[in-house]
């Protein structure tokens, strides 16, 4: 959902830094065309798996974003609810379920953030506003986007 002559600059450049790609690999072209079997794939010295990463993304965007539309949300219990423990999604369909929720979650986020205040306290928090959430999804994504490629790198399955 690439947001093109977006009439506020600020909201434009947010938007761009959500969906990734301006100085590093988005997300999408991180997992894409990942061999099943790398799915959940051990490296020396690293403790997660492609797996257990992508689900993390998916949990804290999921949060951040229910955190800044709903005064009733409650978030996981950090950091054992934010990190899955298997190593491997249970099937492909599941694998597909969690991509398919990152995105979603994320237009909802960029519709939220094209309604907002981005200057606004979130009423229900402690002085967060949609401004400080939406480059804390870009940030945390681009990190562990970061981690995606390194492991796929140390896997041999990285261009």
């Amino acid at each position: 959902m690439k947001e093109k002559n977006h009439t506020n600059p600020l909201i434009a450049e947010l938007i761009n830094l959500l969906q990734g790609g301006g100085a590093h690999a988005t997300f999408k072209a991180a997992v894409k065309g990942l061999p099943i079997e790398m799915r959940g794939a051990k490296t020396k010295k690293l403790p997660y798996t492609i797996w257990q990463i992508v689900e993390h993304i998916r949990i804290a965007q999921w949060d951040m974003l229910e955190f800044s539309r709903d005064a009733e949300h409650k978030s996981p219990k950090w950091p054992d609810e934010y990190w899955p423990k298997a190593a491997a999604p249970t099937s492909d369909a599941a694998w597909r379920k969690s991509i398919k929720q990152i995105e979603s979650d994320l237009e909802e986020f960029i519709i939220l953030l094209n309604k907002s205040d981005l200057y606004a306290p979130i009423p229900h928090g402690d002085g967060q506003t949609i401004l400080r959430e939406a480059l804390q999804i870009a940030d945390h994504t681009a990190y562990h986007t970061g981690e995606i490629i390194v492991i796929r790198r140390l896997l041999g399955a990285w261009k």
